[in-house]
């Protein structure tokens, strides 16, 4: 007799948490993974005395569940997910349910999404973001692929996710094919933004206002109760008052070589390629790739100059505040270029996106959690067809509030000689979103003069022209190649 609601295939750390959290909320799931020992282990201890069930074979696994049998992956991204889809194929039945669980390339989605489709199997990719105690107590959930799976999944889905609010879960359907990874890759890029974001003002605190640990510890634990209440700066607070078995700090002891699993890169990579300058994100990511290259740092700064000014002589309690806006302001323009990004993928692939609705699914339980979200699907609610975020009443008035201090912060940094990449790159951006004429009439002039590549006049957009700029450059326009 068919007992299982659902499968899970995958038993580490974050597929485990998925099960008990499951199961909590009174869903029956039988348990797989690859080696079958750790079936066995995971029964005798962590799922001890709850209703999970085992499998030792995915035959096994498939005859336990109720139709349409719903099985969820919890493994590596890549090769292993196709291997287990074209296992579980032959085992299953038309209206069957495969849900894509890991951290999955979002065009790889989509083509599994079709080939499954004409298999007559619905597959789902979802985004699961809140790391290990998320995905025990509430993630948040980005589910998108065949949506005719979404009635026979949501109600598992929304039992699990974390709520906000009134009890809103943090999960709802995201759209068609790889939408779902895709709204969870520009997750993580503007988890890698917010992290830069926190450690710039962190840098500022330390090397321009000299602050010790704890202070700055307390500054952020203030920080925690503005508007930047988020998981992220509580977290920071957390980590600066943290002690060593040996009574001192943590954090100056840790290696300043930061890693990455790669979500960030495809971000930056697919606001390249869709081209939205998306240049918080993508300098978030380079400054990874700088901190990475710590010997040849460590040769450089026994070799480079830097300014002469050293030392901060203003208040330091106002420029505190100077950089919370700036933190503020920047982090605003971040989750901007983000929501840009959503936008000119669902143009892309014809995608429908509920904005308002991303903004709520990372409202809670995701390590990008901000009250800052709730203000996000507020502008989305009052205009779905916005723009751009920065063209909101509530978010033009926030960094028209925090614009003197980021100026502030940003020539103070600048002259003490301290990098601030994320906030710089998004005071550049907000001033040429602003600008209504930007100097690329001469990069258009240039491509022209030595490519013939032609330009519009401001007079007559949509007519191509080339000019003969030199006597000798013929009248004719180049098709032939593009600069």
């Amino acid at each position: 007799m068919a007992e299982a609601d659902i499968a899970l295939i995958g038993l580490a750390v974050m597929g485990q948490n998925l099960i008990l959290n499951m199961n909590d909320h009174g869903f029956v799931v039988c348990a797989f993974n690859r080696t079958v020992s750790k079936v066995d282990d995971f029964l005798a201890n962590e799922a001890k005395g709850t209703k999970v069930i085992g499998a030792h074979s995915l035959e096994e696994m498939v005859s336990t569940l109720k139709k349409p049998r719903r099985i969820i992956l919890l493994v590596k991204a890549g090769s292993a997910v196709d291997d287990f889809i074209n296992k579980l194929v032959p085992l299953l039945e038309t209206g069957d349910i495969i849900i894509d669980g890991g951290n999955s390339e979002y065009r790889d989605t989509t083509r599994r999404c079709k080939e499954l489709q004409a298999k007559g199997i619905l597959f789902v990719g979802s985004g699961v973001s809140g790391g290990e105690e998320g995905a025990r107590y509430g993630p948040s959930l980005m589910p998108g692929g065949a949506k005719e799976a979404w009635p026979h999944i949501k109600t598992i889905f929304q039992s699990i996710a974390a709520k906000v609010g009134s009890g809103e879960p943090c999960c709802d359907w995201v759209g068609e094919e790889g939408a779902g990874h895709f709204v969870k890759m520009v997750h993580n890029g503007i988890e890698y933004g917010d992290m830069q974001l926190i450690c710039e003002a962190y840098h500022l605190m330390k090397d321009v206002l000299g602050m010790e640990h704890d202070e700055m510890a307390e500054v952020f634990q203030e920080w925690n109760k503005t508007e930047l209440d988020s998981f992220l700066i509580e977290i920071t607070a957390n980590i600066l008052k943290f002690k060593d078995s040996d009574g001192k700090y943590l954090l100056p002891k840790i290696r300043d070589s930061a890693g990455q699993k790669g979500t960030g890169k495809w971000t930056a990579i697919s606001a390249l390629e869709y081209g939205v300058p998306v240049t918080l994100i993508g300098e978030a990511v380079f400054a990874r790739c700088l901190s990475s290259l710590k010997d040849e740092r460590v040769q450089a700064s026994k070799l480079l100059e830097g300014p002469q000014m050293t030392q901060f002589s203003g208040n330091k309690k106002a420029f505190l505040e100077d950089i919370r806006k700036a933190l503020y302001a920047s982090k605003i323009i971040s989750y901007a270029q983000g929501f840009m990004l959503l936008r000119q993928a669902a143009k892309e692939f014809g995608w429908n996106l509920n904005y308002g609705g991303i903004a709520l699914m990372w409202r809670g339980g995701c390590i990008i959690r901000s009250v800052f979200l709730g203000k996000i699907k507020d502008a989305f609610d009052q205009n779905p067809e916005l723009q751009n975020l920065l063209l909101d009443d509530f978010f033009k008035r926030a960094v028209e509030n925090c614009q003197e201090s980021w100026r502030r912060v940003i020539n103070t940094g600048v002259q003490i000689g301290i990098p601030m990449p994320c906030f710089t790159t998004a005071l550049s951006f907000y001033d040429g979103y602003r600008h209504e004429i930007l100097p690329a009439n001469l990069i258009q002039a240039q491509r022209d003069y030595f490519g013939a590549h032609t330009y519009e006049l401001l007079s007559k957009p949509g007519v191509f022209i080339h000019t003969n700029w030199t006597g000798h450059g013929g009248n004719v326009s180049s098709s032939a190649y593009n600069v």
